[in-house]
C-alpha cells in the first residue's frame, strides 16, 4: 500500500490555480519582486518602523539608521506601489507628506516582525555559531 501510494503520481495543478495561489519558487512568479520589496533590506525596516504608526519622511529616516534619502524613497515607493504603504501628501508649504501602512502592509508587518522577533531572541546564539564556523 506505501509503494502504491509513492507511486500514485499527483494531479496537474490547474495554470489558474497557480496563478492565483503563485509560485514564489518559480522565476516567472509575480510574487517573487513583492517578496523581494518586503524583506528587502530597508523594506523590513519601514514595514517595522511604520507597524502601528504614521510617520513623515524625516521621521522614519530617523529611525531607520544607515538608509539613504534616496533608498528610503525608493522602498516607500515600492511598497505603496504593491499596496502596503499608504503616503498622504497634504497641500501646504513646506511639503507635509504622511505615510502609514494599509492593511496589507499591517498583515506583512506583523509577520515581518515575528522574523524580526526571532533573530533578535536568537542574536546571541548565531553569532557564537559564526564565530565557530568554518564557513566565512
Amino acid at each position: 500500500m506505501k509503494k502504491e501510494a509513492a507511486l500514485a503520481v499527483e494531479a496537474p495543478t490547474m495554470l489558474s490555480e497557480q496563478l492565483r495561489r503563485g509560485d514564489v519558487l518559480s522565476a516567472a512568479c509575480p510574487s517573487r519582486a513583492i517578496l523581494q520589496h518586503i524583506t528587502s533590506r530597508w523594506g523590513v525596516l519601514a514595514l517595522l518602523a511604520l507597524e502601528g504608526n504614521t510617520r513623515r519622511f524625516s521621521e522614519l529616516r530617523r529611525l531607520i539608521g544607515g538608509v539613504s534619502e534616496r533608498m528610503l524613497a525608493q522602498t516607500l515607493q515600492r511598497l505603496e506601489s504593491d499596496g502596503l504603504v499608504q503616503r498622504v501628501a497634504y497641500g501646504v508649504v513646506p511639503p507635509h507628506v504622511e505615510y502609514s501602512l494599509t492593511p496589507w502592509g499591517e498583515q506583512a508587518a506583523a509577520r515581518v516582525r515575528d522574523l524580526a522577533d526571532w533573530v533578535e531572541a536568537r542574536v546571541p546564539d548565531i553569532l557564537q555559531h559564526q564565530r565557530n564556523s568554518p564557513v566565512r
